[in-house]
């Protein structure tokens, strides 16, 4: 049997479905994303890239719609795009295949994988998601930011997925030691640890001897442990010290900013990944200080580019280099 591949978005997924075609193993894979979207996913033909966009990308739009501080308007539309894939997929399922889902898009064409004769996998690309509930609730305590939690319907469906799967896949020893805390069964757990794309980042130079530049690439969030990192940047002691910031900000962050000194701190917004290389490489040290991350994929763009890092534990930085040699676990 060959491999159906369900994601709301790109994440890792695609990564995956190119080393799947490499080796004959991908039927198809169903995203949420728009197929313009998708031009550059060499490595994979078009015809195997099946989209269903009709929710998930005008929920994807909604910060120029100028929706994206609506929280319950937000929380609604995410539901409604993962469910409706779901559903969608399940519904085209007719011969048997090992269905890999991601955690949230998965149950219904998971199991119906199951009646047709295949098998289910659920792809879960962090912490279970209990835990990750527990972690975020926690940060937000911390910070004094009121917080709701992750959707009580996202959190029992991907319970239901995880308990409804032959497999659950996960990239981290982080992730993993989450399941298992939560009493799912340690024998149904994988761990497949991530790569990044060789193809596009690679050490092209070192960086300027005469400055320090601290790179961060993804969200600004407290998920992502932004704010310590910027403590962190501000006890640096460097008389041409940067710090680079790539990356939407969360609204949060935004007034929490407010008290700290923003000196040295240039907020660049967003980028397109195959331009992240040069900052990559003009960069001479990377950091991911995520409270939850399942596992950071910029840890390898950052590794194949030539420049250490600094990660917390909760990153999946373990799994990919050594502490004190290719940079530094906190």
């Amino acid at each position: 049997m060959k491999v159906t591949q369900v994601t709301i978005g790109r994440f890792s997924q695609f990564n995956l479905a190119r080393q799947l075609e490499k080796h004959g193993l991908l039927q198809e894979i169903w995203t949420g994303y728009p197929k313009f979207k998708l031009k550059n996913e060499k490595g994979i033909p078009g015809e195997k890239i099946k989209t269903f966009p009709w929710i998930q990308m005008p929920y994807m739009a909604r910060g120029h719609m100028g929706l994206a501080n609506w929280k319950w308007l937000s929380e609604e539309w995410a539901w409604l795009a993962h469910e409706s894939l779901d559903r969608f997929v399940s519904g085209r399922l007719k011969n048997p295949t090992i269905l890999l889902g991601l955690s949230g898009s998965g149950l219904r064409c998971g199991i119906k994988a199951q009646q047709n004769g295949g098998k289910y996998i659920c792809h879960r690309g962090s912490s279970h998601i209990a835990y990750q509930n527990n972690l975020l609730v926690e940060e937000h305590q911390r910070y004094g930011i009121p917080y709701n939690g992750i959707d009580k319907r996202v959190i029992q469906k991907e319970e239901r997925e995880y308990l409804s799967a032959d497999a659950i896949v996960v990239p981290s020893e982080f992730a993993r030691r989450s399941f298992i805390e939560m009493g799912v069964d340690e024998r149904k757990i994988k761990k497949m640890v991530y790569g990044a794309r060789m193809d596009r980042f690679s050490k092209l130079r070192d960086p300027l001897p005469d400055q320090f530049n601290v790179l961060w690439v993804g969200a600004a969030s407290l998920r992502k442990g932004f704010l310590d990192a910027v403590q962190a940047f501000q006890l640096l002691k460097h008389p041409q010290k940067k710090f680079i910031v790539i990356g939407n900000i969360q609204p949060a962050i935004q007034q929490k900013l407010q008290a700290h000194d923003l000196k040295d701190i240039e907020f660049v917004g967003t980028v397109p990944n195959e331009k992240l290389i040069e900052y990559y490489n003009n960069a001479h040290v990377f950091v991911l200080s995520s409270i939850e991350d399942g596992f950071g994929v910029v840890i390898g763009e950052a590794m194949a580019c030539g420049c250490p890092v600094i990660a917390t534990t909760n990153t999946g930085g373990r799994d990919f280099f050594t502490e004190g040699v290719e940079g530094f676990i906190v």
